[in-house]
């Protein structure tokens, strides 16, 4: 007789709960009204619970960039390219917030590449501001 692995049901979730779904919404909302500390204490306690959600840790490096905490976007930011080298999103901001930090030489290749992979005409005018930087500090 073997023994049989039971059937766990989903769990159910009633107004008030929490789940992920509902942390993401909510903190995109607030990042797209401008408010990122609001919404940093909104993904907080959500990665606490599910730290591995990429979508969770995009909006934290999201709202890192947003306060202009550069290092800490950055090191979210490594860590979803590491994950996953083509995510656009990712690769583009982690090239803007080394810019930012006047890292110019090492956004370059994360713009490009950015530019590269989405076509999209501002990720080139990104990659053609930081060649002119790196132009301009040449001389």
């Amino acid at each position: 007789m073997s023994e049989e692995t039971p059937i766990k049901a989903p769990p159910l979730l009633f107004p008030g709960q929490w789940a992920p779904e509902s942390a993401y919404r909510d903190a995109y909302d607030l990042l797209a009204r401008n408010a990122p500390s609001q919404a940093l204490h909104v993904l907080e306690p959500a990665l606490e619970r599910e730290p591995d959600n990429r979508g969770l840790r995009s909006l934290r490096a999201w709202a890192f960039l947003a306060r202009a905490q550069l290092q800490r976007a950055e090191e979210d930011l490594r860590a979803l390219v590491e994950e996953q080298p083509d995510d656009v999103w990712a690769r583009h901001a982690l090239g803007r917030s080394l810019e930012r930090q006047s890292k110019y030489a090492e956004a370059l290749g994360h713009l490009r590449l950015a530019a590269v992979m989405s076509g999209d005409y501002d990720h080139q005018a990104d990659v053609l501001r930081v060649e002119r930087r790196l132009a301009g500090d040449a001389q």
